[in-house]
Formats: structure tokens, C-alpha cells, sequence
């Protein structure tokens, strides 16, 4: 009978915060690796009449060097893979024997079985060693190892690390990652597959296939307590990249929450608000107003709401990104400025005929000829003075003007309220003149000068009258 060949594991420190389930989902880890490296067919999770739970892959069987090894080059080679450490296995079988699991590892190369015994060269300290055994089954396909004294809820745990046995539904796969369904209390991030962390409002969960130099500098040695800073770039750039319908469905309707405070962790993010944004804005009549847009503008609110617009709400910081955007058709993204130049681009004044104004209004638009005599005569460019329901918006105000000079056809326009008292009108009227003869804009210097003009006419013939 040959004898077994031992040699020291050298795990100078042991994880004592691992459980059980932490070292066999290093186990479950290495095997889908296998699998993935040898295309070969699934691994098996079984559990025998004796009490025993066996984990198999079906590839090219562990041999006693892949326990001395601190990393494995071929996995670090390969972005697929689960496994970063080589330690991750020496890890685990430590935390086996320090639980008092028994151990049993079968494949061609050898069998392996763990006990402790004195360091060489220090009688006085006793360390973990494998020992080597001949193969029972030198035609043996693959690795398996075999458990005694681990439960059901510990293999149950470990497997709920792992994308392939939670099977949470793949929404939608981009370069950087898979967006999956969110199940149950928490979403889930997974590196490759293994759960990396839990998030408690975010609305997807997230399979992280492409890693960044910072996922790879925060995967520690237990693979516990990775931060979200970690990995909330590479999240950002999976959701970004998505196309599909159904993610934009979610985002879209999660970001109509933001009023009631209900949006989740990722709309929080700018790029990813933005985002969303655009997607509204490509499918719906969309325009986006602040807290304070609506308060202060109501009436632009209502303008909005009759032209069958959705209205959201969003903060002063996106409002800002969002000015200069397009959607994804090209089309601007319809903020309060923007909202004002389209409503006023398709803008039409309902013009009322003089026939048709009450008897007040009449008398008050009556007075127009003595109030053009006032300020020295009608403007020679001013060809007549209408009446009008409804009014371009004011660039300044972003309300309804109470008057308008379109040089273009020599008009002047009067908002039909401002005939209620022949001061409103005659206010309006004047002002709108003053553009009429010094062809200038409201707040210009040149404007200043001829209302002043203007003013000065009319008071120097009131006090000589």
C-alpha cells in the first residue's frame, strides 16, 4: 500500500469570520470555473443516503500543485472566470477544518484528505497539511469533493451566491454586463456570477461581466464588504448601454416617482437621470419643470398640461444638464425654456374684430388716435392696432405679453384684457409705440431713451393744457 505524500497548506492567517457556506462556495466557484475553462457539461451538487454532499465539475481534475499556488495565471488571464485568488481554496478548506467539516477530494491525479500535524522545522506548532493519496480512480473525469457534516442550509446558502442557482431573469445583456430582474427585498450585484454585494433600493440587479481597476483592486481576499463606490461606475455603463424597451419601461416609470421621493438609487445618479430623460422624452410629450418652475409658473404648467404634455419634476442640478440635450430622436429636450420658444413658435393670436368687443372695451379702444396724438402722432411705421385673446410669452418674464410690435407687418398687438381701464391700455400702447419708433428691444438703453422721450411728451402737455 503506498504511502501518502503530505505537505503544508502555509495559510499563515485564517478567515475567522468565514462560515461554512463561505468555503463551499469557493468550492461551487472553482468548479463553474472548470466548467467554463474545459466547455464541458455542468457541475453536480448532490447529496448521498450517507449524509455526504458531493461537488463535481467534469474537467480536467485538481491536482496537489493547484493547492500551493497563491494565484492561478489562467484564471487571471481570463475575464470570464469567478476565481481571482488561488488562496480562495486554501481558504476554504482551512475554514472546513476549522468547523469540523470532513473533507474528501476524489480525481484521477489523486485523492486528498486534510489533517494537522507539526510544521517542519517546528515540532512545537501544528499546521494544516493535505496529504496525497493514490488514486482510487485513476479514470476518474474531473474533481469532486465530498462533505461530511455541512447542512442543507449551508449548501443552500452558498448556491444563493450564485447567479446560475438564483436564476434571476437576464433583462437585457450589454458589453460591460447583464441587467436582471429584481427578486425579492434586495437586488443583487454579482461579479461574474457570484453575488458581490446586495442593494436595497436599486431597481435592478446586476451580473458585472467587464471589470474595471477598481472592481479588481476592491476584491479582497474574503470577497465581503465591497463598497458600492466599487462597482457603481461599471453599473452606470451597463445601464447606459441598454437599448431595449423594457429596461427604459422600468427607468421611465421609476423616474416619475421623484416628486413623491419613491425613485430608486440609480435615477439618483445624474448620467443615469439623464438618461431616462431622453428615453421619456423620445416616447412621450414630455417637459421637464422644477419645484419652482411650478410654483412660480402655474400658468405655463396648465399651458403645458392642455397641450397634452406629461410634466415631471426634476431637481435644479438636471435641469441644467438637460438645457442643451437632445432626446434620442434628435429632438430638443423640452425644459421651461424650451417648452416657451415651442409653444411660441406654434404660437396663433385669436384676434378680436372691434365689432366684437363689449361696450367698455370699445370706449377704451376708442381712445387710441388721441393717445397716438398725445406722443406727437401715430408712428408713420405702425399701420394699425389690434386686438388679441392670447399673446406670445414674454422672453423676460416667461409670461403672456400684455402688448407686441411685429415690425414685419407694422402691427401693434394688445392683449384684449388690457382694455379693462383706458390706464392699462394706454400704458401698453405707449410702451409698444416707443418700440415702434426707435426700433429696439425692452431693457436696451435706446428703449430706455424714447419711453423717457415719450413720458416727457406727455407730461409737458398735461402741465401746459
Amino acid at each position: 500500500m503506498a504511502v501518502a505524500k503530505k505537505f503544508d497548506l502555509n495559510i499563515e492567517k485564517v478567515l475567522e469570520d468565514w462560515e461554512i457556506y463561505h468555503a463551499i462556495r469557493e468550492i461551487i466557484a472553482n468548479a463553474l470555473d472548470e466548467q467554463i475553462i474545459t466547455n464541458t457539461k455542468d457541475i453536480e451538487i448532490s447529496h448521498n443516503w450517507r449524509g455526504s454532499w458531493h461537488i463535481r465539475d467534469f474537467g480536467r481534475g485538481l491536482r496537489y500543485k493547484h493547492l500551493t499556488q497563491n494565484e492561478n495565471e489562467e484564471k487571471l488571464k481570463n475575464p470570464h472566470l469567478i476565481g481571482k485568488f488561488g488562496v480562495g481554496l486554501k481558504d476554504a478548506l482551512a475554514t472546513f477544518n476549522r468547523r469540523g467539516i470532513d473533507l474528501f477530494i476524489k480525481s484521477a491525479h489523486g485523492d486528498i484528505t486534510l489533517d494537522k500535524t507539526q510544521k517542519y522545522g517546528f515540532e512545537d506548532i501544528e499546521t494544516l497539511h493535505a496529504y496525497l493519496h493514490p488514486p482510487s480512480d485513476p479514470e476518474f473525469i474531473g474533481t469532486e469533493f465530498v462533505l461530511r457534516g455541512c447542512s442543507e442550509e449551508d449548501i443552500k446558502r452558498a448556491k444563493e451566491l450564485f447567479l446560475k442557482f438564483t436564476r434571476e431573469k437576464v433583462l437585457e445583456s450589454t458589453q460591460f454586463g447583464e441587467v436582471l430582474e429584481r427578486k425579492g427585498r434586495t437586488a443583487n450585484v454579482y461579479i461574474n456570477g457570484v453575488k458581490l454585494a446586495e442593494e436595497e433600493n436599486f431597481l435592478f440587479s446586476y451580473n458585472i461581466t467587464s471589470l474595471t481597476s477598481a472592481i479588481k483592486k476592491a476584491l479582497n481576499r474574503e470577497r465581503t464588504n465591497v463598497g458600492r463606490v466599487a462597482y457603481s461606475e461599471r453599473v452606470k455603463s451597463i445601464l447606459l448601454d441598454c437599448k431595449d424597451h423594457a429596461i427604459a419601461n422600468i427607468l421611465v416609470d421609476n423616474l416619475k416617482g421623484f416628486e413623491e421621493g419613491t425613485i430608486s438609487d440609480e435615477l439618483r445618479w445624474a448620467d443615469i437621470y439623464t438618461h431616462a430623460i431622453r428615453i421619456l422624452s423620445s416616447r412621450e410629450k414630455t417637459v421637464f419643470f422644477t419645484a419652482n418652475d411650478l410654483q412660480e409658473r402655474p400658468d405655463m404648467y396648465s399651458k403645458a398640461r392642455d397641450g397634452g404634455y406629461s410634466v415631471i419634476t426634476v431637481p435644479e442640478t438636471i435641469r441644467e444638464k438637460i438645457k442643451d440635450l437632445s432626446d434620442f430622436k434628435g429632438e430638443p429636450i423640452l425644459e421651461l425654456d424650451k417648452f416657451k420658444e415651442e409653444w411660441n413658435s406654434s404660437f396663433e393670436f385669436k384676434f378680436v374684430d372691434s365689432g366684437n368687443l363689449d361696450l367698455n372695451e370699445k370706449k377704451v379702444f376708442s381712445y387710441t388716435d388721441k393717445l397716438f396724438k398725445i406722443i406727437g402722432g401715430r408712428p408713420p411705421n405702425v399701420k394699425e392696432v389690434k386686438i388679441s385673446e392670447t399673446m406670445l410669452m414674454n422672453n423676460a418674464t416667461f409670461r403672456e405679453a400684455d402688448g407686441l410690435w411685429q415690425p414685419s407687418s407694422g402691427q401693434i398687438i394688445i392683449k384684449r384684457s388690457k382694455l379693462r381701464s383706458v390706464s392699462e391700455y394706454a400704458g401698453v400702447l405707449i410702451h409698444e409705440a416707443a418700440h415702434a419708433l426707435g426700433f429696439t428691444s425692452d431693457v436696451s438703453v435706446e428703449f430706455e431713451e424714447e419711453l423717457t422721450r415719450l413720458l416727457g411728451i406727455i407730461a409737458s402737455k398735461i402741465l401746459l393744457s
